[in-house]
């Protein structure tokens, strides 16, 4: 198969960056395939904790979370919490996937046609045949496929090049905050 122009700079990228072109690639593949089931579990996970809140607590939810951290027995406080917990690391996901997107949005050279692409394909809450998608996004199936796997290396380089390292840095600073504000009260 030969390389596009675009994939050729696309590779250029990865290099800059000392990304393993073909292992992110592979990964950013397998991350967007399951993104719509992982959605679609967190939302499911959302409103079992929420009906659990209502059914038990209070129909007030800022209620029933603070009644479980301070009063909830611990066998009950500990499988709620799990819950919660595997939301917000959905949530996490989520968010790293949503900037990502947002980087592929903004790109200079058809970053909305692979915004696009990648939205159809992986993110829109109901999946789409192909000639819907091809008819939605009024190409040819051979230069679909050729976009697709552009978009998706490029979904790449926005994660790990981009959104990773950036959400990695404001870890490491929010933690070198409340280690510097923590020393002050020692």
């Amino acid at each position: 198969m030969r390389k596009t122009k675009m994939m050729k700079s696309i590779s250029r990228m990865y290099e800059g960056m000392q990304l393993d072109e073909e292992q992110v690639f592979r990964k950013a593949k397998l991350l967007l395939v399951i993104y719509r089931d992982v959605v679609w579990t967190s939302i499911k996970e959302v409103n079992y904790v929420k009906e659990v809140c209502t059914a038990y607590y209070s129909n007030d939810l800022s209620l029933a979370l603070t009644y479980l951290n301070d009063f909830a027995p611990t066998e009950r406080k500990e499988d709620f919490m799990e819950k919660v917990s595997g939301i917000f690391e959905t949530k996490w996901m989520i968010d790293l996937i949503d900037t990502a997107m947002i980087k592929i949005y903004d790109y200079h050279h058809n970053g909305k046609l692979y915004h696009e692409i990648l939205s159809k394909c992986y993110i829109t809450a109901y999946t789409m045949t192909e000639g819907e998608m091809l008819e939605a996004l009024c190409m040819e199936r051979s230069n679909f496929y050729i976009k697709k796997k552009e978009a998706i290396k490029l979904f790449g380089i926005a994660l790990w090049g981009y959104a990773l390292p950036r959400y990695q840095e404001l870890l490491i600073e929010n933690n070198e905050y409340t280690v510097h504000s923590n020393s002050y009260f020692y």
